[in-house]
């Protein structure tokens, strides 16, 4: 009877924590429906896009660049220790190139500068939520969504590309670097291979996954500060679960948009 009873509570507790799962995505679902409709249908909120974009994207520069620098520097670095067992160092610019360009540069991104700007969206939703101002709002008449969610939405999609660019403009130029003190390569010599390489479609690629890594990345924050409940702890709360939900959900759409942009 102990073992039974056992087994009942552990599938009793597995199928609260997967119906839970299952309503928090249709809640992100709805929530990013909502959202893109509000997007493109007025009034447009372009002051608080260009707040938004000042606030998470401007201020994201520093720590974009500095971490696609040290990322082009060591992928230039561990491939330079490989292809010397090859003799095929002259290829370090087409490998470190086109892995920024495709992958690192859009992904480590959206992972690093969606933590920071998730768990700021998330914070400050959160906050404005449990002390009942988005209550407030709504008993004025105003549209939640419409005013604290679509422009954090816009702000990310037009910022997070940009981003993006400097990312993998400063991590070819640190990819640079260590082929010219590690294999004596010429800046012009590199750079003329990976431009004679690399494609539209290879900065197509990368550009549009970190325009849906934006999307996903502000409406997961807002969602979550949206549904923050319990004070200054549920925020807290909150924000954990906004950063390790973008991480996941940054590296589950990456493979399937990986795939799918091999298969065009």
């Amino acid at each position: 009877m102990g073992g039974l009873r056992c087994a009942m509570l552990l599938v009793e507790r597995l199928y609260d924590l997967t119906w839970r799962r299952v309503r928090h995505l249709g809640g992100v679902v709805l929530l990013t429906r909502s959202a893109l409709a509000r997007m493109v249908t007025p009034p447009f909120a372009v002051g608080e896009v260009i707040r938004q974009i000042e606030s998470m994207g401007v201020r994201s520069t520093s720590l974009a660049a500095t971490i696609a620098l040290f990322s082009g520097a060591v992928l230039a670095l561990q491939t330079a220790f490989t292809l010397e067992r090859f003799g095929a160092e002259l290829f370090i610019a087409e490998m470190v190139g086109l892995a920024l360009v495709r992958e690192l540069g859009p992904v480590l991104t959206a992972l690093m500068v969606g933590g920071r700007v998730g768990a700021g969206i998330t914070a400050e939703l959160g906050t404005m939520n449990v002390s009942e101002q988005i209550d407030a709002m709504r008993s004025l008449g105003a549209d939640p969504v419409r005013k604290l969610v679509s422009p954090r939405v816009w702000a990310l999609v037009i910022g997070l590309p940009l981003l993006t660019m400097l990312a993998d403009t400063t991590g070819v130029l640190g990819g640079m670097m260590v082929a010219m003190w590690e294999l004596d390569l010429e800046p012009g010599f590199f750079m003329h291979r990976l431009l004679r390489r690399l494609e539209y479609g290879d900065l197509f690629s990368g550009l549009a996954k970190s325009v849906f890594f934006a999307v996903a990345i502000a409406v997961i924050a807002a969602y979550n500060g949206l549904r923050a409940r319990g004070g200054a702890d549920g925020v807290g709360r909150a924000t954990t679960d906004t950063v390790v939900a973008i991480a996941i959900t940054v590296l589950v759409i990456d493979f399937f948009l990986t795939k799918a942009f091999l298969l065009l």
